[in-house]
């Protein structure tokens, strides 16, 4: 009997009518001998109407119950779809994170996937025709409700695709992978198929189709992805391991990253202590910065780097930290910027594609501050002004 696990996004069970359509879409997979893990997020923009609301209570919530009352969203869908499959005669078992024994570790909001209990999900197809699992959630060593940080019921299917060794397709309102957002630019490519290492860097560099976790997780276990269109005919794109990639063009992607944030950051006096506090409190904060630099002259320190910008809270308390122990520190955090990359494997064996970027930029008079390079990307820091239209003429000129 073939297996498969599903996620649904929250666009696609944004109503009660969307969720009735999909109730029935499962019943016609389950009617073709198929046992199904559904993993769903909450209904359209219940979390951040959460996360409104707790703006009028508190302006500094507790982590540990900002965990629990966001459980709630994805809880409340399960139910949902369980009635209305209940409805149609198919067996069904709605599980919470906890319920599901998805373990994490690290922050409550931001945790990571320790273990799975996949005997017991198995377990459970025994008098069961679909499982129904709440995307986003876990729970830490100790019981306490965690969550996985935005995007993270793509990391839930993934991870669970894992466990029970099966296929993963993740389901939300695009038709695939475009060369870059189609809001952006109209005449973008869908591709029908992409390698986990061009979709990980996509998705590190801005690509919002999915989370960078859920990709690494599908590399490191060998799960093939499926992304594509709910309850639509149009063909979707496959996101497989490198080795199937029979073919590769030295450009595959254009990513715009708007939420970020950069640092600036200015210390005059003996670096090395400095910097050592520094990286020490944003590791054990599990903050995640990109494009670093560094000036170390004799008037002291210059580091610049990229975060994202929802970690600006955090940042500055950090900054106050250190501030204590450091009084000669300068900070100067901007949202003023976004980051622009080009992706793609090609990029290894295929010259020409650094100068073809900055040609392009240049004669289009688009200024650019911060730039880094790794294998298979290039990527800038540009006024957010700037910011589209670079994207728009960059796939104009690797015709993406």
């Amino acid at each position: 009997m073939k297996r498969s696990v599903l996620k649904f996004g929250g666009s696609s069970v944004s109503d009660f009518s969307k969720i009735k359509d999909l109730a029935d879409y499962l019943k016609s997979r389950i009617n073709k001998n198929e046992q199904l893990i559904v993993v769903v997020s909450a209904m359209g923009k219940t979390t951040d109407d959460l996360l409104t609301s707790v703006s009028h209570l508190t302006a500094n919530p507790n982590d540990k119950d900002l965990a629990m009352l966001l459980n709630t969203g994805e809880q409340q869908t399960i139910s949902f779809l369980s009635l209305a499959l209940n409805d149609l005669d198919v067996r069904t078992k709605p599980l919470t994170g906890y319920q599901a024994g998805i373990e994490t570790r690290g922050h409550h909001l931001k945790s990571k996937i320790s273990s799975i209990e996949s005997d017991f999900l198995e377990n459970l197809f025994e008098s069961n025709d679909l499982l129904i699992v709440a995307g986003f959630q876990g729970f830490n060593e100790v019981g306490e409700l965690t969550t996985l940080g935005r995007g993270g019921s793509d990391t839930t299917a993934v991870a669970l695709a894992a466990a029970l060794n099966c296929t993963c397709e993740i389901y939300t309102d695009v038709t695939g992978v475009f060369s870059t957002d189609p809001r952006i630019y109209s005449n973008a490519k869908r591709w029908e198929m992409i390698s986990f290492e061009e979709m990980m860097e996509m998705s590190a560099l801005g690509a919002g189709v999915l989370e960078t976790r859920s990709v690494e997780l599908a590399n490191n276990h060998n799960i093939p992805i499926y992304l594509g269109k709910t309850l639509s005919d149009e063909k979707g794109t496959w996101i497989v391991p490198n080795d199937q990639m029979l073919e590769r063009k030295a450009v595959t992607g254009v990513a715009l990253d708007k939420e970020m944030a950069h640092v600036t950051i200015t210390y005059p006096l003996d670096s090395k202590t400095f910097l050592t506090d520094l990286f020490y409190k944003l590791e054990g904060a599990e903050i995640n910065i990109d494009m670093i630099s560094q000036i170390q002259n004799q008037e002291g320190l210059q580091l610049s780097f990229t975060v994202k910008e929802s970690e600006e809270k955090d940042l500055n308390y950090l900054f106050d930290v250190l501030r204590e122990s450091y009084t000669n520190l300068y900070v100067k955090i901007e949202t003023t910027y976004c980051k622009l990359s080009v992706i793609g494997a090609g990029m290894r064996d295929m010259t020409g594609v650094a100068s073809k970027i900055f040609k392009t930029l240049l004669t289009s008079d688009i200024p650019f501050y911060q730039v880094t390079t790794s294998e298979i990307s290039v990527s800038y820091v540009v006024d957010e002004n700037y910011g589209e239209k670079a994207a728009r003429l960059l796939c104009e000129a690797f015709d993406l």
